[in-house]
């Protein structure tokens, strides 16, 4: 996404591309519902950690990773092999992204450094740093082509003066943003899909539209298949209006199938509350 321009606030402006002022109001609209269950009022919390599973299973399963939710119940060793891994990765990195909400509006560059050390969980010096000329990026799922280091640099820096600069753009318009750039630039050597949606969750709690983390967007992303997440991700990468719309739109869609996964949640919790 180009940040260059007369527009103070490029982020509002894509609130005004063709359909996108609909998938706002249908995510607020979808996103109000879950919270307005009965069950809510009481058993939140469970909620929140079942939509954090749940989501960190779906973002694993975007990143080769997928396996039956039962599986990631029952499991506790997530070091062995290459899926595995992937799997330990979203389930740390849904752990953290709450405990950084604090931190994001002020330096999401840190954050972002944060999320993937978590990520990645060993001590290399390419980790929790930017990747630098040379460097090869283990993104083997996302096929768009790679911006040079350079370029990375120049967009990551760019983006976090749009968020700290603060937006009045929706909180879907800023949040969709955040992901496509952050698949599109790939920054770190490997584990940038799940960064990008941990970064994704975060700014979807912290303005405001899901404090509780209860719609997991990973689900929605995950249910509409990886084919159709690709290709919304050429449309961002294109840059043209349509091509942003219809990310944005995607990524309203993943929203609103994460509230209707927690929605699901709070029924079965209060059939058997009854």
């Amino acid at each position: 996404m180009s940040t260059t321009g007369a527009n103070a606030d490029p982020l509002a402006a894509l609130g005004s591309l063709p359909g996108v002022a609909d998938s706002v109001e249908s995510v607020r609209k979808a996103v109000d519902r879950v919270y307005g269950h009965r069950i809510m009022r009481r058993r939140s919390a469970e909620i929140t950690s079942e939509a954090a599973l749940r989501g960190a299973r779906a973002s694993a399963a975007l990143s080769g990773a997928d396996w039956a939710l039962e599986e990631v119940r029952r499991r506790t060793d997530f070091g062995g092999d290459a899926e595995a891994r992937v799997m330990g990765a979203a389930l740390r990195l849904s752990a953290e992204a709450g405990q950084l909400l604090s931190i994001w509006r002020q330096s999401p560059l840190r954050v972002l450094a944060r999320l993937h050390l978590v990520a990645a969980a060993t001590k290399g010096d390419e980790v929790g740093r930017p990747r630098q000329a040379g460097e090869p990026v283990d993104e083997p799922l996302i096929e768009v082509p790679l911006p040079d280091a350079r370029e990375v640099s120049g967009r990551l820096e760019g983006l976090a003066d749009l968020i700290i600069a603060g937006t009045s753009a929706p909180a879907l318009v800023t949040a969709a943003v955040v992901h496509g750039e952050l698949l599109a630039l790939r920054p770190f050597v490997s584990h940038n899909g799940l960064v990008a949606r941990a970064a994704e969750r975060i700014v979807l709690i912290g303005s405001g539209l899901d404090p509780k983390a209860i719609c997991p967007p990973e689900v929605g992303h995950a249910e509409l298949g990886r084919a159709s997440y690709l290709a919304a991700l050429d449309g961002y990468v294109s840059g043209t209006p349509e091509g942003m719309a219809a990310w944005i739109a995607h990524c309203g869609r993943a929203i609103e199938l994460g509230a209707r996964e927690s929605t699901a949640v709070c029924e079965a919790l209060q059939r058997g509350a009854a």
